[in-house]
């Protein structure tokens, strides 16, 4: 029971560092904010602005820390092998994908699609593996 437990805290560290890592990214962040603005709206809600702009104070602070999840969940997962390797790909990708320094800004395409094609691996692979073990059962 304590093994499932540290697995699903552990998990959880590793869903967290990659949000914190793609809040990071303006773009991002913005398109958040948009999502929040259109969901809360459903429920009559209006709001004139961005409701998450404060994060773009925080962009950096949010990612690095992100970058310390994955580092720490990168560690369980070499000595323990209780984290998905599919899920530290994604968080991985979502890292890249939010890199938030203004100096990297005209190479944010590029992080975009490193970052994008790192994902979809991830993906790729979280489906193939369960799609084997799907055929294995049988």
């Amino acid at each position: 029971m304590l093994k499932y437990l540290k697995e699903k805290i552990v998990g959880f560290a590793g869903s967290i560092s990659g949000i914190g890592g793609v809040l990071g990214s303006w773009q991002v962040c913005h398109n958040v904010c948009l999502i929040l603005l259109a969901f809360l709206s459903l429920f009559g809600i209006t709001l004139n602005g961005m409701p998450l702009f404060f994060l773009t104070k925080i962009v950096i602070p949010l990612w690095v820390t992100a970058l310390i999840l994955l580092g720490i969940t990168l560690i369980f997962y070499l000595k323990k092998k209780c984290i998905s390797k599919n899920l530290i790909i994604v968080n991985t990708g979502l890292i890249i994908t939010g890199i938030p320094f203004q100096s990297l800004q005209k190479f944010s395409l590029f992080f975009w699609i490193i970052g994008g094609i790192i994902i979809l691996f991830g993906v790729y692979s979280f489906f193939k593996d369960k799609l084997n073990k799907t055929r294995k059962k049988k």
